[in-house]
């Protein structure tokens, strides 16, 4: 089970925010709305590159807020996934700047 996390956060690491981010982007911040949107365009991306399970692009936002963690504000936007079998795995947490670049995806939320 834990090596399983590890090989996740390994996966999400080797993806560079460079690669959600599109060519015409700029640094101010984003509204919820275009959160969700990015959110869920990052979580169709890995479905489909295998990082997470395909039946996670199928499902919709559960929450999205601006948290603070440490002194930095971060839009977090959650997934909540039935068909996945591992209870501790059926929230799928993105993590956005609030420009809403992509900066890491987990299932604690933290």
């Amino acid at each position: 089970m834990r090596i399983q996390s590890i090989i996740f956060s390994l996966a999400l690491s080797l993806f560079s925010m460079n690669a959600f981010a599109g060519g015409n982007h700029s640094h101010d911040p984003i509204d919820q709305r275009q959160a969700e949107a990015n959110a869920t365009k990052i979580v169709t991306t890995l479905a489909g590159r295998g990082v997470v399970d395909k039946s996670w692009a199928s499902v919709g936002v559960a929450t999205s807020e601006q948290k603070k963690f440490g002194k930095k504000l971060e839009w977090v936007v959650s997934y909540k996934n039935s068909k996945v079998s591992d209870p501790q795995k059926q929230t799928l947490y993105i993590f956005l700047t609030l420009s809403g670049e992509y900066i890491a995806a987990n299932y604690t939320g933290k």
